[in-house]
């Protein structure tokens, strides 16, 4: 009963793509939206009535899809692309240009959607807001805000990246720096691509009150698909440090840049680094380093709450930095 009914739905739609992906569940159920991802026994589905579900993989009784996703099973390290078609419960038709082959579910370990090279515009971001406050022999208020987006089309992707952090101990400022980034990417193929960045810091507060850098340099996109995303870039900076002497020193450094993240469980969890460390070509400093590393909790297809952990040194320099800070907050994603 349950294949002829899969089977009537399936001539339904005809030969051709269908309107959107479907999963099927054993107890009946039925829930139609975009497969997104499955990843350690969990099917993500964007839906419009209920955003993203996740959906136990050993309760699907069968899905089909009105697109390509590359598929791996247990036995297969590399993700190969196919279209989706119901089968009976339990199983579904693997199809790839004229040939077709019926999989177990239990057989597949991971749906990926594929990014293609060349596509409409894609936006995305957060907001991360951290606020603290200790009350006892010294006060403390402490105030972070730090906002990250990205925009691709077709070759081209940009990148801003900006922050703002102040602090108070009993009513005096320790802590007073804000910074802003902006690069553009130039993809040469699918991996490859060319970064030209512009970045720029200023802090009240330390020996190192400004920095200002503009670098340009390969890069590589190991990959970028449901699962998160991980790049390298060595860029050939010239940056300008100027102090709280009122001296400034101008110099040319290699740094070598990082942008990660990964989604654990469904995408409810997602991991996070990125920064760079940099050695300049003169004796002005041994190596600079700024970086990030955190966790985000998704609580709403929005909403996060998220840990991060920053550091930004400068060493060997004629005003040296080292300042590490942590906060906790509240995040807003799109």
């Amino acid at each position: 009963m349950f294949s002829r009914t899969l089977l009537c739905l399936a001539l339904a739609g005809g030969a051709g793509a269908a309107v959107a992906d479907t999963v099927w569940m054993k107890n009946g159920d039925r829930l139609t939206g975009r497969v997104v991802l499955l990843e350690r026994g969990k099917l993500v589905i964007e839906t419009r009535y209920g955003g993203d579900i996740q959906l136990k993989w050993s309760e699907v009784a069968t899905l089909e899809t009105d697109r390509q996703l590359l598929i791996r099973n247990g036995e297969r390290d590399k993700s190969v692309g196919y279209w989706l078609r119901p089968a009976e419960q339990g199983q579904v038709t693997l199809v790839q240009g004229e040939q077709s082959r019926v999989e177990p579910l239990e057989a597949i370990s991971q749906i990926i959607a594929p990014k293609p090279f060349v596509e409409d515009l894609r936006f995305k971001g957060n907001v991360d807001l951290g606020l603290n406050y200790k009350r006892g022999e010294a006060d403390t208020d402490d105030y972070k805000v730090r906002v990250n987006t990205q925009a691709s089309h077709g070759q081209w992707r940009h990148n801003a990246k900006g922050g703002y952090n102040r602090a108070y101990t009993n009513g005096q400022t320790v802590t007073n720096n804000w910074n802003a980034e902006y690069a553009i990417d130039r993809f040469i193929d699918d991996q490859w691509f060319w970064q030209n960045r512009l970045s720029y810091r200023r802090d009240t507060i330390e020996e190192v009150r400004r920095q200002r850098s503009i670098g340009t340099g390969p890069g590589y996109q190991f990959w970028d698909n449901e699962l998160g995303a991980f790049s390298l870039a060595t860029l050939l900076n010239h940056s300008t440090y100027e102090f709280d002497t009122g001296t400034s020193n101008s110099f040319q450094q290699v740094t070598l840049r990082w942008d990660y993240n990964r989604y654990l469980l469904g995408k409810s969890f997602e991991l996070f680094s990125n920064g760079e460390v940099g050695k300049p070509l003169s004796n002005i400093a041994d190596y600079t380093l700024a970086a990030a590393a955190g966790l985000r909790y998704k609580v709403t297809d929005w909403a996060s709450l998220n840990m991060r952990a920053e550091k930004d040194v400068v060493s060997g320099a004629e005003g040296e930095l080292d300042e590490t800070s942590y906060h906790v907050g509240f995040g807003i994603g799109w």
